[in-house]
């Protein structure tokens, strides 16, 4: 089971890299009134989770280049 310390410390980048990860991802936003199916949410769940390994690894390469 992870740390605490390294728990909080996975939360503070993925929060930092959210913006970077959902403008990578290029989800639409619902329209109002309509909600997503079930499907639709696993679909945008599975492009998050790929568009966030995508923002980690490019801050990674711009950290280790500069």
């Amino acid at each position: 089971m992870a740390e605490p310390a390294d728990l909080q410390q996975n939360s503070k980048e993925f929060f930092a890299l959210l913006p970077l990860t959902l403008a990578l991802a290029g989800l639409p936003h619902s329209e109002p009134g309509r909600y997503y199916t079930e499907e639709q949410i696993e679909a945008r769940m599975f492009t998050v989770k790929y568009a966030y390994k995508a923002a980690r690894n490019l801050a990674r390469e711009c950290i280790q280049k500069s």
